[in-house]
């Protein structure tokens, strides 16, 4: 039985973009959408702290800060060791792995 070529060889591209697609994913896909979600939860923060952290005014700057620094105070706030105006209410609003997002994604911002 002969093969034709003209037949398979659409197969086989079909087959490379598939796995090309799925390497993607694989590698890339899970990063992708944590950076989504860290960005929409970031959003948050952005009447008050600026668009990606780079507050103006009063109100601190979050952007380029060690991560360790801000998740050592949201959970200040969300304590009550530290006071504030609100963020002590807003910060009881988050779970550990929230913060841990919120400080990833402003310790990134230049």
């Amino acid at each position: 039985m002969a093969i034709d070529k003209r037949k398979t060889g659409g197969l086989t591209v079909g087959f490379l973009i598939c796995a090309a697609s799925l390497h993607t994913w694989a590698y890339e896909g899970p990063h992708i959408e944590e950076a989504r979600k860290s960005r929409a939860l970031a959003a948050t923060c952005a009447a008050c702290h600026g668009t990606n952290g780079k507050a103006q005014g009063a109100i601190p700057v979050l952007a380029g800060k060690p991560r360790d620094y801000l998740i050592e105070q949201m959970q200040a706030f969300k304590s009550g060791k530290r006071q504030a105006t609100v963020m002590h209410q807003i910060a009881k609003g988050y779970d550990d792995r929230q913060i841990w997002r919120l400080a990833d994604y402003f310790s990134d911002q230049k």
